[in-house]
């Protein structure tokens, strides 16, 4: 799977859409897992807006393209989407994902930075698969809420397959798969300090506190990343 094969999006957007936008990112673990999986694979190609998540695909992009892009990650979008609303005087947005504490959190720390925007949120149950009456009911929250904006956090990929599949019956401007930032802006999970978003190693501080659950993003999809990258290098 060739990584330029994907559209990345490399700035921005400086205002909403007039119809539904699917915003993802893609980092070099998730290149790896799309890979493997091809429901996941498809899901990154088909959105509307694909961001550079990531060193390693900002390194890629210079070393087989020569081409300088900028990591625009979820946590950018994410205040960057609120941003905009809160420029136009307001609008509503919507949280699907994570427990009902980290929910709370995010609508009090927005009721103090974006007072102007109206929030709204969803905890589906912690499980791989949703039945239909789950899924009917979370289609239906966001629903009668009418957000501008929905935010999806339920960790990749599973939360890119779940848009995918459920774009036609979501009535947004903009749908954002953003995973961990619920966490980060709730502050339940403290994201590193700038000085190693600056370095390129947002990654390091959080694999040092959370081995277990991120070795094999770090450990394997990593040198699996860059030995692609060099394998189409050398195949150029």
């Amino acid at each position: 799977m060739e990584l330029f094969q994907y559209n990345l999006t490399l700035h921005l957007p400086q205002d909403l859409p007039d119809q539904i936008f699917v915003a993802n990112t893609i980092n070099p673990h998730s290149y790896c897992v799309a890979k493997e999986d091809a429901e996941f694979q498809k899901a990154l190609i088909n959105s509307d807006l694909l961001f550079p998540d990531g060193v390693g695909v900002v390194w890629a992009s210079k070393f087989l393209k020569g081409k300088e892009i900028k990591k625009i990650s979820g946590f950018d979008l994410h205040l960057h989407y609120l941003r905009i609303l809160d420029s136009k005087g307001g609008g509503k947005v919507f949280y699907l994902g994570s427990s009902e504490r980290t929910l709370v959190l995010i609508q009090d720390r927005l009721k103090k930075e974006f007072p102007s925007i109206l929030v709204g949120f969803y905890s589906p149950p912690f499980k791989p698969d949703f039945s239909k009456e789950e899924n009917r009911k979370m289609l239906e929250a966001i629903h009668d809420f009418g957000p501008d904006i929905l935010f999806v956090g339920m960790t990749a990929p599973k939360q890119e397959k779940w848009v995918a599949k459920n774009k036609g019956q979501i009535k947004a401007k903009v749908v954002c798969s953003i995973g961990a930032v619920f966490d980060f802006y709730a502050g339940t999970v403290k994201r590193p300090s700038q000085f190693w978003i600056d370095l390129g190693l947002e990654w390091f501080p959080r694999f040092i506190k959370e081995p277990r659950r991120l070795w094999r993003r770090n450990l394997i999809s990593t040198p699996q990343f860059i030995f692609d990258v060099l394998r189409a290098k050398l195949g150029q």
